[in-house]
């Protein structure tokens, strides 16, 4: 980001002469926020996709009513830590609440059939 700021701060000096630094301060702070906003955007982006995710599988374990209780809450987790502009923390808190659903679907999925080998007889 700061080459980015220097290259353009270089390119305006070349142009308008080294008297007109004021444009060039104004310049550096206008690509640094252009910068900094698509660089905000992405971590934004993998929060949306992470929670939708996140949720689709936790509906699907909760249609299989095996939805495990600590999935609902790292989900509001998830969204309480986005809320406070702690996107890494909120990545990360989602993409072990879909870890959580697929476990309990797993778990779903293994049970159908091996209670039956348990059972007395």
């Amino acid at each position: 980001m700061l080459m980015i700021v220097a290259r353009m701060s270089a390119a305006i000096s070349g142009i308008f002469g080294p008297r007109m630094s004021a444009l060039r301060a104004a310049s550096g702070l206008l690509a640094m926020s252009i910068v900094s906003t698509v660089a905000l955007a992405a971590p934004a982006d993998d929060f949306k996709a992470a929670y939708a995710t996140a949720q689709a599988a936790s509906g699907l374990s909760a249609a299989l009513k095996t939805q495990w209780t600590t999935t609902v809450e790292t989900l509001k987790a998830a969204r309480a830590a986005a809320d406070a502009g702690k996107l890494d923390e909120a990545i990360a808190l989602a993409k072990k609440a879909e870890a959580l659903a697929q476990a309990s679907i797993a778990q779903a999925k293994d049970e159908q059939g091996a209670w039956q080998d348990r059972a007395i007889r």
